[in-house]
């Protein structure tokens, strides 16, 4: 049992990241190139009137910080960046990475500033991150700083894929800070004003494919090895003591967490917009919730991205693809390491082709409720499927959900086709799209899907069980997000509050709640937040 901690001075650090690994000589606190260090001492920028505006509980469980510590002004002022408790360090780290497909050089945390490590009474390892918090060495030309629209889809969205059991960072909190930011949304010359937010991000440790990168591409091998084998030691302490066998083993192990992450985003239909290596976890989980979207029609193209919006290289239907890319250039950092190119190659075929391709039939066949996967029938029906789900505009989470209210025990020859598929109406945009092609091409399928049912003896009970346990009811749609940021901009935080509550359930029926469950309305297709989104903060 845990005793929960009612000071944040009482939280235990062991901030290993700063302590084994070199530092900025340079100590200024001004964009340059970092050279042979893997962060720089920086702290966050002071707010001017910082408000607490949420938390979530789960995740300050995970630190066992109890409530009230959670309601205090201390915990505002720290988690806004006003003050650092005892044992946090703040430091912003160095990393590259290939952006929309082209190498960017160094990146580096230039909006997120480290509090440390909290090591908890679990003995688990949680890194804590401000986003928002100010200006480091790697803030290029901007000035480090978030506003509330993006933070509120942050915060929100960081915990929606945890209840969903998506893997990805954590939000503890969401802070106003009280300052004015001035952000360019559309990217069109009309700057405005906006309000500053800060979002305090928790997961075990945030280091990305981008930070071997730069090391290799600067060719420090030392430094490189360095941090290789302080991130299996820290993280990755079951493959054993750090060794050419072991650096392949973890290359073969970030390429299945990797695979696992990016089938989990397909399953829900989550799109995340910004695919960049710098934005790609070396734990597999979703991190840098910028430009995302969730599939309401189903379209493998659609992208949330506005800049990605002419070459689409984030698609929905890419990730996988993008995934396996990336990978490549996380195996091209660490090959000064493990100089055999065909091992490599064999390992990430293996570790992430054969992982993806086998959970991407499992995860389709679960959302059918079907228990197995068998291949030699399958694999037509669920591709079928697919295309039937873009020939007409048809939500794709809605179609899931209520594909589970359709009774396929019935005599189909015999039914009442129109009575039937109730269910499925709540599901289309356009419904005059429904025209007799496709509704014989949807006949036919759901015989096909009847027929596999029916060899293996799965009872409607079972299969309506199965459907709505990987099946979400509620996920983050971009225009509810939107509704909250908008009562938020006001004053408002009241949609906030409840969409969490919300979605902290994504898989239940809950009463009174069927609006968060709704298909998008009409006004909010192509409303800027509820459509497409730009990589500004």
């Amino acid at each position: 049992m845990t005793t929960k901690i009612h000071a944040l001075d009482a939280l235990k650090f062991d901030n290993s990241f700063i302590r084994e690994l070199p530092a900025d000589s340079e100590t200024h606190n001004a964009c340059r190139q970092v050279l042979g260090a893997c962060y720089s001492a920086v702290l966050p920028t002071e707010t001017r009137q910082a408000r607490r505006v949420i938390f979530a509980p789960e995740v300050a469980h995970l630190l066992d910080l109890s409530e009230a510590v959670c309601h205090s002004e201390d915990f505002t002022q720290v988690f806004s960046g006003n003050r650092l408790a005892d044992g946090m360090e703040s430091y912003a780290t160095c990393y590259g990475g290939h952006q929309f497909g082209q190498w960017a050089g160094q990146l580096g945390d230039g909006r997120a500033i480290n509090l440390g490590e909290v090591i908890n009474q679990r003995q688990q390892r949680w890194a804590l991150q401000l986003k928002g918090s100010g200006k480091t060495p790697y803030s290029r030309r901007s000035d480090g700083l978030a506003v509330l629209r993006s933070s509120v889809r942050e915060f929100l969205c960081s915990e929606a894929m945890h209840h969903l059991g998506v893997p990805t960072t954590r939000a503890l909190s969401l802070t106003l800070t009280g300052d004015n930011v001035l952000r360019d949304m559309f990217y069109d010359g009309n700057p405005k004003h906006e309000q500053g937010a800060v979002v305090c991000r928790v997961t075990p440790t945030f280091t990305r494919f981008g930070h071997f990168q730069i090391l290799t591409a600067r060719n420090d091998i030392p430094l490189l090895k360095k941090l290789v084998d302080f991130t299996i030691r820290t993280h990755f302490p079951h493959l054993g003591e750090p060794s050419p066998a072991i650096y392949l083993q973890w290359f073969g192990e970030i390429c299945k967490l990797t695979a696992e992450m990016v089938v989990h985003w397909q399953r829900v239909g989550f799109v995340h917009g910004v695919m960049n290596t710098d934005n790609m976890s070396i734990m597999g989980l979703t991190i840098d919730y910028g430009p995302y979207g969730w599939l309401e029609n189903f379209d493998s193209n659609w992208t949330p991205n506005t800049t990605d919006a002419e070459d689409r290289r984030y698609r929905f239907g890419n990730q996988p693809a993008v995934a396996f890319w990336n990978l490549a250039q996380l195996a091209n950092a660490i090959y000064p390491l493990i100089p055999e190119t065909q091992l490599l190659q064999e390992t990430l075929q293996h570790h992430y082709n054969q992982t993806l391709q086998h959970d991407l039939h499992v995860m389709k066949a679960e959302k059918l409720g079907l228990p197995d996967v068998q291949m030699a029938t399958d694999e037509a029906l669920l591709s079928d499927l697919e295309t039937l789900l873009q020939i007409v505009e048809t939500d794709m989470t809605i179609f899931y959900r209520q594909l589970a209210n359709v009774d396929m025990s019935v005599n189909i020859d015999t039914v009442e086709i129109e009575r039937w598929l109730q269910p499925l109406s709540a599901a289309y945009y356009l419904p005059e799209q429904l025209d007799d092609a496709y509704q014989h091409r949807r006949f036919d399928w759901l015989k096909s899907y009847a027929r596999r049912l029916h060899q293996n003896g799965i009872t409607e009970t079972d299969r309506t069980r199965r459907m709505n346990a990987v099946n979400p009811n509620y996920v983050l749609r971009n225009y509810l997000a939107q509704l909250a940021i908008d009562d938020a901009e006001q004053g408002d935080f009241t949609e906030i509050h409840r969409l969490l509550d919300v979605l902290r359930q994504p898989y239940c029926e809950q009463t009174g709640k069927q609006n968060y469950a709704a298909k998008r309305p009409d006004w909010a297709r192509q409303r800027a937040g509820c459509s497409m989104l730009s990589c500004s903060s």
